[in-house]
C-alpha cells in the first residue's frame, strides 16, 4: 500500500511538472478582433497578419525558445461581446490580448485587460483610447491626435484650401477624429463649412453628399469605415462632385478600394501604414502576405504581422517571456529594423503606449495607393 500511494505520488507530481513546463513552452496571445459585423474586413486583415507572422517565428525557432499559441474570438463588431470574450480570456494565463480594432469595443473591453495586468495590443485610431491612464493598452496605428494634424499641414500647404467641408460617422472614432481635425483646422485658421454626420453601416450617403455639394468649402474631408467609404466615393461620383476629397487611412485602404472600384481614384490619404511604403522590408511583406492569402494586406494586417515580431523584439532585449516586464520595457523603446526585421518600420513607444514613426500621403491611382510624400516621425530617432 505505501509504495502504491509513493508510485501515485510521483506520478501526480510528474504530470504536474509536465502540465507546468507545457503551460510554460507557448507564449499564448488572445485576438479579440471583428471577424464579423461591420468590421469583418478589418478583423479578418489583422488576423491574417498576426497568424503570418507567428507561423514564421515558430518555424525559427520561436521567442526565447518558446513558440506562439494564438486564439482568435469574434466580437461580431460588438462592444458588449468584446468586452464578455475580454473577461473570459484574461484569466486563461494569457501573456497579451490583441484587439479589437473598432475603438467604441476597445474602449469597453480594455478595462478587462487592465485590471489583470496583461498587455492589449489595437489598431483602434481613437485618442480616447490612450487618453485614460490604461498602462497596459499598447496602441499599433497612430493616434487621432498625430494623423490630424498631418492631414490639416496638407490640406493647407498643398491643396490650398480655406474652407473643408466633412462626412462623419457618428461613432468613437467618428467623433474623436472630427473633434482632432476640428481644432488642427482652426489652428491653421481653416473655416469648417458642411458638418455632415452619418451612421455607422449608412447605404444610404446620397442626403450627405448633396449637402456637401450645396457647401462652399474647397475640399471634402470624408471619415467613415471602410466599406462605409466606397459607399460614400460612389455616391460622391455619381452626384458629380468635383472637389478634392482626402481623408486618413479608412477611405483609401485597400478594402475601400476595391469595393469603390473607379469611384478611389484621385482620393488623398494620410496613412501611418501602406504595404506600398518605399521599404525593402515593407515590400518584401506584402508579397509574403499576398502569397499566402491571395489578396493585398492593408494597415491592419500589417499591424497585425508586426505585433508577434514586437513581442519577439522585447522579450529578446529583456532576456524573459514576461508580460509586465514587457508592457513595462516596451515604454521608451526604440526598435529598428536593422535589428528586427519583422517590426517592417523604425519606430519608438512613448510613455502612454502610442508609437512614433514615419507615416505617408497617398493618392489613390488606378485602383492602387501611390506614395506621394513620406512625413517623418514627430521626434527623429
Amino acid at each position: 500500500m505505501k509504495v502504491t500511494s509513493k508510485i501515485i505520488a510521483a506520478l501526480s507530481l510528474a504530470l504536474l511538472a509536465n502540465t507546468a513546463t507545457y503551460a510554460q513552452s507557448t507564449i499564448k496571445l488572445a485576438n479579440l478582433l471583428e471577424m464579423s459585423g461591420s468590421g469583418a474586413t478589418v478583423g479578418m486583415n489583422m488576423n491574417d497578419g498576426v497568424k503570418l507572422a507567428v507561423k514564421e517565428i515558430n518555424a525559427s525557432g520561436g521567442v526565447l525558445g518558446r513558440k506562439f499559441e494564438v486564439t482568435t474570438y469574434d466580437t461580431q463588431t460588438n462592444p458588449g461581446i468584446a468586452k464578455g470574450l475580454a473577461q473570459k480570456v484574461v484569466d486563461d494565463n494569457i501573456f497579451a490580448v490583441i484587439g479589437p480594432i473598432f475603438s467604441g469595443s476597445i474602449l469597453v473591453s480594455m478595462s478587462e485587460t487592465r485590471r489583470a495586468e496583461i498587455p492589449n495590443f489595437t489598431g483602434a485610431a481613437s485618442a480616447l483610447v490612450t487618453q485614460q491612464g490604461h498602462q497596459y493598452v499598447i496602441r499599433t496605428n497612430s493616434t487621432q491626435v498625430a494623423t490630424m494634424p498631418k492631414v490639416v499641414r496638407y490640406i493647407k500647404d498643398t491643396l490650398k484650401a480655406k474652407t473643408v467641408d466633412m462626412i462623419w460617422v457618428n461613432n468613437d472614432f467618428g467623433k474623436g477624429g472630427r473633434d482632432e481635425i476640428i481644432k488642427s483646422l482652426q489652428a491653421n485658421g481653416i473655416k469648417v463649412g458642411a458638418d455632415i454626420s452619418t451612421d455607422q453601416g449608412q447605404v444610404d450617403f446620397s442626403s450627405a453628399v448633396l449637402k456637401a455639394k450645396q457647401s462652399n468649402g474647397d475640399v471634402l474631408f470624408a471619415y467613415v469605415h471602410e466599406e462605409e467609404s466606397a459607399r460614400l466615393l460612389k455616391a460622391l461620383r455619381n452626384q458629380g462632385y468635383n472637389k478634392p476629397i482626402m481623408g486618413e487611412t479608412t477611405v483609401v485602404n485597400q478594402k475601400t478600394i476595391e469595393l469603390a472600384g473607379p469611384a478611389a481614384n484621385g482620393v488623398l490619404g494620410h496613412v501611418p501604414l501602406t504595404a506600398d511604403a518605399p521599404h525593402p522590408a515593407m515590400k518584401a511583406f506584402s508579397q509574403k502576405f499576398f502569397q499566402e492569402y491571395k489578396y493585398r494586406p492593408d494597415h491592419n494586417g500589417i499591424q497585425g504581422y508586426m505585433i508577434p515580431y514586437i513581442i519577439k523584439a522585447v522579450s529578446e532585449k529583456i532576456g524573459k517571456v514576461d508580460s509586465k516586464e514587457f508592457n513595462k520595457s516596451l515604454r521608451g523603446m526604440r526598435l529598428y529594423v536593422k535589428d528586427h526585421p519583422g517590426i517592417l518600420l523604425d519606430m519608438k513607444y512613448d510613455s502612454n503606449g502610442d508609437a512614433d514613426r514615419s507615416s505617408y500621403i497617398v493618392q489613390i491611382k488606378n485602383g492602387k495607393q501611390e506614395v506621394t510624400a513620406v512625413v517623418p516621425p514627430a521626434v527623429p530617432f
